[in-house]
């Protein structure tokens, strides 16, 4: 159980800042080299999914995933000055924390129906 939990951990800080790292690096062409990068990020999302959230932590981050998605989005479009940079690191983030959403969401309505 302890190497699920580092594993958990891991998963989240290299999807992390992978979504960070990516966003920065994406005026360098070498997300060219990378494909699959949205991929990546999804496959890490659903292992944080899995592995770190706790069933106290559900609807805490299942009402932030839903502000970052919603909001997120309509208003890094809405503002002029944000750069591609900054916008390639939200789009990345909204899609690692979407899996995540996605895996804890699921994992919820289990639960709910089962009792």
């Amino acid at each position: 159980m302890q190497n699920l939990d580092v594993m958990g951990k891991w998963a989240f800080l290299i999807g992390l800042f992978g979504a960070i790292i990516a966003g920065l690096i994406i005026e360098l062409d070498i997300l060219a080299k990378i494909p699959y990068l949205t991929l990546i990020l999804v496959i890490l999302g659903l292992i944080v999914g899995f592995l770190n959230i706790t069933e106290k932590n559900v609807i805490k981050l299942l009402v932030a995933i839903i502000a970052l998605i919603s909001v997120g989005s309509i208003t890094i479009a809405q503002i002029p000055a944000i750069t591609t940079y900054l916008t390639a690191i939200l789009q990345n983030i909204i899609t690692f924390s979407a899996a995540v959403g996605l895996v804890v969401a699921i994992k919820a309505i289990y639960e709910t129906s089962r009792k």
